[in-house]
C-alpha cells in the first residue's frame, strides 16, 4: 500500500484530499507547515508528496529543495494562479507535476495514481544495461548517470527519462503527447507545457548553447527529436 504525504496549511484542503486518497486505498500522512513536512518525510519515507507552495515558515520551494538533495520521491506541487510554473517544474525544484488551486480532488487522485504507477514500474534491469555515447556525452541507462565533457550532469528523474527516451531513438520525432505518455504515464492529465519546461531545462544542462540546441531538436508542429548520430 502506497503512502502519500499531504502538506498544506489549509485544513479543509488537507481533510478533503485525505478522505479522497484513503477511499482509494492509500495510506495518508498530513502536515501543515514545512518543518513538520520534512520531519514526517524523514521518518516515514512516503511514496509521493502533495506539497503546497505557500507554507508558513519553511515554504514549499525550500521543502522541495531539501528533499531533492537526497530523494527522487514524486512531488505534486499545489500552486495559486499566477505563480511561475517554470520555477516549480524546473531546474531548481524538480517537481514532477503541479495543480493550480482551486482544483478537482478527483483529478488530483488520478494524477497520484498515474505517477505512482509509473514510478513503481521497473523500466530497465541489468540484462538490458546500455550506455549511449554521442561525441562528448555519455548516458548510462542502467545507473541513470549522464556525463558531458567528462563531468557528471545532475538531472531530475523526469529530465533523465526524457533524455534517455529521445537518445535511445535518434531521429525519431516524439509529439508532446507521446512524451507525456511515455515519461509521465498513460493517465497523465497535465498539459503539453510540462514537456516544454522540462525540455528547456534539460537543454540548459546538456547543450553547449541552449539557445541553439544541437542535440534535442524541435520539430515545429510535431514535437521533439534527438539528433541522428552514430552511437559507439
Amino acid at each position: 500500500m502506497s503512502r502519500v504525504l499531504i502538506v498544506d496549511d489549509e485544513k479543509t484542503i488537507v481533510k478533503g484530499l485525505k478522505f479522497s486518497l484513503e477511499r482509494e486505498g492509500y495510506e495518508v500522512s498530513t502536515a501543515y507547515d514545512g518543518e513538520e513536512a520534512l520531519k514526517i518525510f524523514n521518518e516515514e519515507k512516503p511514496d509521493l508528496i502533495v506539497l503546497d507552495l505557500m507554507l508558513p515558515g519553511v515554504d514549499g520551494f525550500e521543502v522541495c529543495r531539501r528533499i531533492r538533495k537526497g530523494s527522487e520521491v514524486p512531488i505534486i506541487m499545489l500552486t495559486a494562479k499566477g505563480e511561475d510554473i517554470d520555477k516549480i517544474l524546473g531546474l531548481e525544484l524538480g517537481a514532477d507535476d503541479y495543480m493550480t488551486k482551486p482544483f478537482n480532488p478527483r483529478e488530483l487522485v488520478a494524477r497520484v495514481k498515474a505517477i505512482l504507477r509509473r514510478s513503481q514500474t521497473p523500466t530497465l534491469d541489468a540484462s538490458n544495461m546500455q550506455v549511449i555515447r554521442l561525441q562528448d556525452m555519455q548516458i548510462d541507462l542502467f545507473q541513470h548517470k549522464v556525463r558531458v565533457h567528462d563531468k557528471d550532469v545532475d538531472l531530475t528523474s523526469k529530465e533523465f527519462a526524457l533524455l534517455s527516451l529521445l537518445a535511445s531513438h535518434p531521429g525519431r520525432v516524439f509529439s508532446r503527447e507521446k512524451l507525456l505518455e511515455h515519461v509521465w504515464g498513460y493517465d497523465y492529465y497535465g498539459d503539453a507545457r510540462t514537456v516544454d519546461v522540462h525540455i528547456r531545462h534539460l537543454r540548459e544542462k546538456i547543450e553547449p548553447d541552449p539557445s541553439t540546441p544541437q542535440l534535442i531538436l524541435t520539430v515545429w508542429g510535431a514535437g521533439y527529436k534527438f539528433r541522428e548520430g552514430k552511437n559507439v
